[in-house]
């Protein structure tokens, strides 16, 4: 295995800039903040576009795409937003957007037209304005009243002909999203809130929406002159410990396909805002990972954002003629394979001959295409087509699929005989994935890292900071969290007080 880019690695949707925050509250030393995940050095590959970046809650990170594994005759879709959630990033945690349409879109004729469209809406509930808490004691079950921030969502089906819209069937009422997992002390038993967060469909599918582990697993240094230009940056996962927002749909295969005889569907995700006129306008789009990332250049990544996969021709170059194998060329002098890349453009705008070709005259498009008629395998591979595992990608995109060494190796010419070993050295997610519906792992908790000093079997928990306000150590926890706001105010108001007299120190004329 070459450990460039070992394989896994070219990065995630959007392989861009490393985004660190540092948050600081009162309490919490540099030397304990160190110890938790994610490191300090931490990649951000979810924000492949100017504008997306900025409005995270719209930014579709990821799209899978795959038969379902324990009920081979549906399809399961998990589309994720919002990139790099961070557990414990409250008191304003994780929210799906209230004006926002979170669209599934289906080709299942080759035309680039939407046959089919999934929509899920979103709505937000408060029931306690008057406290900054996101929960407001142990939250046991979803309707819990100390549960404070719930939301809901509404799940259609829209069915169109020629891409235009036929009529609106509505799936799901109501449903509540499972929470951002706060902590163990709020909610100890995570798994039960997410359980009843899954609703089943009277079609026999199922949808979830809510908090999971970030499926993607990959080294995003590869941005830093593709790994560091000297191949000294790769085997960490740099999405390791961070959150995502993740829609789910499962559903019948027959509902979805044209017909037994024409298995294949296309498959990609978009996300609308609505503006201040109460119009929609769309702003993310994702089918295949890595193409808005490092196949698009800047001029074209915010338009392809708002475009519909019908007028994909005019990114057509940005595909035969990529950027990417002449980097690598460039920098570790493998020679990039000879243009035009009519290789790339089965894998991404047509699909591939014998595999997932929509029909024998269909309409290039980026989407995930998936071939409904082969059957998931009992131990998939990771490099799936690549590696004779037609279960994978590129025929749709499984969770436990490693496309960053599969898109390298196929960049590199894989398809088109300059064999390769290509990736990042990540092969795995830092999480096993569940065996049935939604299939995500549950989210890394709020609560992580290294417990209180004077933590244990049958101990109080204390710290430093609550030694000290209540004096021997013997003070209640409503002690100390009420001692803890008040050294936080303390602080502010030290900090406002020396501002103002620097303020005027600054002001005096000399």
């Amino acid at each position: 295995m070459t450990p460039l880019i070992s394989r896994s690695g070219a990065g995630r949707k959007g392989l861009v800039t490393l985004i660190c925050g540092a948050l600081a509250t009162g309490g919490i030393t540099a030397a304990s903040v160190a110890a938790l995940e994610p490191g300090v050095a931490a990649a951000s590959s979810h924000r492949e576009a100017p504008l997306i970046s900025g409005t995270p809650q719209y930014d579709n990170t990821d799209l899978y795409a795959f038969v379902s594994p324990d009920k081979p005759d549906t399809t399961t879709i998990v589309s994720d937003y919002i990139p790099f959630e961070e557990p414990a990033g409250g008191p304003n945690f994780y929210q799906f957007a209230d004006d926002a349409q979170y669209d599934i879109h289906i080709d299942n004729n080759g035309d680039a037209k939407d046959d089919l469209i999934f929509r899920y809406t979103f709505k937000t509930q408060i029931k306690n304005k008057k406290t900054f808490l996101y929960n407001t004691g142990v939250v046991d079950n979803l309707t819990d009243p100390d549960l404070n921030v719930t939301q809901s969502y509404n799940l259609d089906l829209i069915k169109l002909r020629n891409g235009k819209q036929q009529y609106t069937s509505r799936i799901a009422s109501d449903i509540p999203a499972a929470p951002s997992d706060v902590g163990k002390a709020s909610m100890p038993d995570y798994a039960k809130l997410r359980s009843q967060a899954i609703y089943k469909t009277t079609n026999g599918g199922a949808t979830f929406a809510g908090q999971a582990d970030d499926p993607f697993f990959a080294d995003l240094r590869v941005f830093d002159l593709l790994y560091g230009g000297n191949l000294s940056e790769v085997g960490n996962d740099t999405l390791k410990g961070y959150n995502v927002n993740t829609i789910a749909l499962q559903v019948p295969n027959d509902l979805i396909r044209q017909s037994k005889s024409r298995p294949t569907v296309g498959i990609y995700a978009t996300t609308q805002r609505r503006n201040a006129r109460g119009y929609y306008t769309q702003v993310s789009r994702l089918g295949n990972p890595l193409v808005n990332e490092v196949v698009n250049p800047q001029k074209d990544k915010d338009k392809f954002n708002a475009s519909q996969p019908k007028d994909d021709a005019q990114f057509l170059k940005n595909v035969t003629n990529p950027e990417l194998p002449k980097l690598i060329e460039a920098i570790y002098h493998i020679k990039a394979p000879k243009e035009p890349r009519n290789d790339l453009v089965s894998v991404f705008l047509t699909g591939v001959k014998g595999l997932n070709t929509l029909q024998p005259y269909a309409t290039p498009s980026e989407m995930l295409r998936l071939n409904t008629s082969i059957k998931p395998t009992a131990k998939p591979k990771r490099l799936g087509v690549l590696d004779g595992d037609n279960a994978g990608f590129p025929n749709g995109r499984r969770l436990t699929d490693d496309v960053i060494d599969e898109a390298l190796q196929v960049v590199e010419g894989e398809l088109v005989g300059s064999k390769n070993d290509l990736g990042d050295a990540v092969d795995k997610n830092d999480k096993s994935f569940e065996k049935y519906f939604p299939y995500v792992a549950e989210p890394t908790s709020g609560s992580r890292g290294p417990l209180a000093k004077g933590t244990g079997s049958g101990s109080t928990t204390k710290s430093a900071l609550g030694d000290t306000l209540s004096g021997s150590g013997g003070g209640t926890n409503t002690t100390l969290i009420a001692g803890s706001a008040a050294a936080g105010a303390a602080g502010v108001l030290l900090i406002g007080t020396a501002f103002g007299w620097w303020r005027r120190r600054m002001q005096r004329p000399y």
